[in-house]
């Protein structure tokens, strides 16, 4: 599933003008497969930002990071809440100052880049959404970008009548969307309610 997720990631990146590079693609038998960044990524056209950059990074945002160290935990049947991001510390490694000093290597001395962790989801509870934030914030991880948004801006941005055989997910995405598997979001102003009898 690692493949997968990380695919889904690279693809998200490289739609929006990013250049992206996987850190390496073995795992080292001396350590986990947890402990390593999964992407650098550099976006040679970046803007600059007028105001704060939010937390929870949306495909808005992305003009304005200029490089960033991309983390993807894969979980996707998990949420990500206090209580989970408190009992896995692992998460949080590539924002310790050794790891992450030795990636930003990558990047020569242009600046320091962002810490991004994609994740599958936060909590929908305003209360417990916040709490989760504060806590990934207080770990050093600068900003996190939901598997949904990603996928939701791929599907988006598939065309039906291109042909995307250099890439297998973008190619699946294209045939589900040419058979109809994808509905358009819609606005339901006008809901009908149903008549009780």
């Amino acid at each position: 599933m690692a493949a997968v997720s990380e695919t889904i990631v690279r693809e998200y990146f490289e739609l929006h003008g990013f250049l992206v590079r996987q850190h390496r693609k073995y795992i080292a038998p001396t350590k986990r497969e947890d402990d390593d960044i999964d992407f650098f990524v550099l976006n040679p056209q970046a803007q600059a930002r007028t105001g704060e950059q939010p937390f929870v990074l949306a495909s808005g945002d992305l003009p304005f990071i200029q490089r960033a160290i991309v983390v993807v935990k894969g979980w996707h049947t998990e949420t990500f809440s206090s209580a989970r991001l408190a009992s896995t510390p692992e998460i949080f490694r590539f924002v310790e100052p050794k790891v992450f000093q030795q990636a930003a290597r990558a990047f020569g001395k242009d600046g320091t880049p962002l810490k991004i962790l994609v994740v599958p989801a936060l909590p929908h509870l305003a209360q417990a959404r916040e709490e989760s934030i504060a806590l990934l914030q207080s770990k050093g991880v600068d900003a996190v970008i939901p598997f949904r948004t990603m996928l939701a801006d791929l599907v988006e941005h598939i065309a039906v009548n291109r042909n995307y055989q250099k890439s297998d997910l973008l190619q699946m995405i294209r045939i589900l969307k040419n058979y109809d598997f994808f509905k358009e979001p819609q606005l339901e102003l006008f809901k009908s309610r149903r008549k009780r009898r």
